[in-house]
């Protein structure tokens, strides 16, 4: 019997990390037929990350979505949109139409996999952090955290400080006098303040808190396009415990077709000539046995290119990305663009371009971008307008040890304020969210047989026929996936009896790549009568099997 859980914190509100781990052991515990938890690693902050499997049946053999919270740490509610779409779904397990999915796709997910990075949230001095708590020398002075921030004003939050100098190079915003700009020369602007982030000096090199607590990462931790020397990327791609934990689960399921990621990056809801134009390099071709409707290469044509570097999105996948951001925004009701976040070695683009999958990434929430407007000047003015009150610390006149003799204020927009909602849509986005994920995993891949027909050819000679079908709206991998070694091929295998012999035809074949929609055909001579029993697919597709009766 299914049991469903209660949260342990009301609903609308963000979980600690204390609190989210209670959830997830909550979930695990109550629903243990389709519920199991596993702890990958503890971080070097000593939490946890935990993978939440959801599913039925053999759970390793059908097709997987993972869904994954936390890439980067500041982004609070992605935590509750990947811990509330496994509630949800588990809720609604006893439904038809989720009974059904659960039936033919398996669901990981990871609420969160930067949790020293986002427990920052829930101290008491708060600032927007995205590292984990590995000591690091980020200014390479041969000292670690020697430099962090300081709540200069005691209000428990890291904003800014800007000191009065005719030398300075920002301004008071025209726009709005509360937010800090740089002084444009081109329009005679003459720059009247320095700005830097809260705190001191402490090891008077000229940089204020360019030290801190931590670290590493996540979102700057993954092999491509990692940044060498990167601030924050760490000493090497996948350097820290949590991020090679996370990879080699991802690598040791073959079954995920697909990646749903929640942070800053975005391919959901960005234009399209945003989201990555391109198609395949020249691909060589070899024979095959069968042929599928329309193109020229067989289901043997097996094209790898493991020594040509994709950069953009594949020509079919990119068909895909459009169709699934359509979805996106039409169960979403979602208008607009967020910012841009192209971060070197980041999630998403590591999902899609060296792990093979489809990738899809949003933030889910941001406010209205204005582009005569900074962002700054833009998120006051959205929040002025929807009644948001306390984002914005007043400039306070403070002392400074750093500047004596000089006008020294401590202001601005709080920490976290323009990157997470308020609490009271909390609900409503994990609502939109997990429809979303939902309706990605009816879009799998999904196999069927077509066609199938036996022909007597004369002395006990038989001719068999069939049609291997996708179904679903998905290929049976991503373009860019089917060229890496970490992704199962399809196989065809006909099993006969004892006295039955094939004449013309392979008894077990690798089926290349099949589009949504599309089919390839196969055929073979079989001498003898009987039964064979025939099975196609792979564990990202799940398998499919029927029995023809030569006669």
């Amino acid at each position: 019997m299914i049991m469903i859980c209660s949260p342990v914190l009301p609903q609308g509100k963000y979980s600690s990390y204390d609190a989210l781990i209670k959830r997830i052991e909550q979930l695990a515990k109550a629903n243990p037929s389709i519920c199991a938890v596993k702890t990958l690693v503890r971080t070097a902050g000593s939490k946890d990350i935990r993978v939440i499997t959801i599913g039925t049946g053999e759970i390793e053999k059908k097709p997987a979505i993972a869904v994954v919270g936390g890439v980067d740490g500041s982004y609070i509610l992605s935590r509750e949109l990947a811990i509330g779409f496994a509630e949800k779904i588990v809720k609604d397990s006893g439904s038809p139409e989720i009974k059904a999915l659960l039936e033919k796709v398996s669901f990981y997910i990871f609420p969160d996999v930067s949790p020293d990075a986002s427990a920052q949230y829930f101290e008491k001095t708060k600032y927007e952090r995205s590292i984990n708590s590995r000591a690091v020398d980020d200014d390479r002075d041969f000292k670690t955290n020697e430099d962090p921030s300081e709540d200069l004003n005691n209000d428990g939050f890291i904003t800014q400080i800007r000191v009065s100098d005719p030398a300075g190079n920002y301004i008071m915003s025209p726009d709005d006098k509360r937010v800090m700009v740089q002084a444009d020369p081109s329009k005679g602007e003459k720059g009247a303040f320095f700005v830097y982030s809260e705190g001191t000096d402490n090891d008077k090199d000229g940089k204020f808190n360019e030290d801190g607590e931590g670290g590493v990462d996540f979102n700057r931790n993954l092999t491509f396009n990692y940044e060498e020397f990167g601030a924050n990327a760490g000493l090497h791609p996948v350097s820290e415990p949590e991020t090679k934990a996370v990879l080699d689960f991802l690598f040791d399921h073959f079954n995920i077709i697909a990646t749903v990621t929640f942070g800053p990056q975005d391919n959901l809801c960005q234009g399209s000539g945003e989201r990555g134009k391109g198609g395949p390099p020249q691909q060589g071709s070899s024979a095959g046995q069968g042929r599928e409707a329309g193109p020229e290469n067989g289901p043997g044509d097996m094209p790898r290119m493991r020594d040509r570097r994709i950069t953009s999105v594949m020509k079919s996948d990119e068909t895909i990305l459009r169709l699934v951001s359509d979805k996106y925004r039409e169960i979403t009701g979602i208008k607009g663009s967020p910012t841009s976040k192209n971060e070197p070695g980041n999630f998403m683009d590591w999902s899609y371009y060296h792990y093979g999958r489809y990738s899809f990434s949003t933030p889910a929430w941001w406010y209205p971008a204005d582009k005569d407007k900074s962002g700054d000047v833009a998120f006051l003015k959205y929040s002025d307008d929807k009644k948001i009150g306390d984002v914005f610390i007043p400039w306070t006149e403070i002392n400074h040890p750093d500047f004596p003799g000089k006008k020294v204020e401590v202001g601005g927009i709080k920490p976290f304020a323009e990157i997470i909602p308020p609490e009271a849509i909390i609900d409503s986005l994990v609502g939109t969210n997990c429809k979303f994920i939902e309706t990605v995993a009816a879009m799998r891949p999904e196999l069927e047989f077509l066609d199938l027909k036996v022909e007597p050819k004369g002395e006990d000679v038989y001719r068999l026929t069939l049609k291997v079908h996708n179904k679903g709206s998905f290929a049976t991998t991503s373009e860019a996936g089917d060229m890496n070694q970490w992704t199962r091929r399809m196989r065809l295998a006909v099993e006969t009896g004892e006295k039955q012999k094939f004449l013309s035809g392979q008894k077990i074949q690798q089926i290349q790549r099949i589009e949504g929609g599309k089919f390839f055909e196969f055929s073979w001579l079989i001498t003898g009568k009987g039964p064979v029993k025939i099975t196609a697919g792979a564990v990202n597709t799940g398998f499919i099997s029927t029995t023809a009766d030569l006669k």
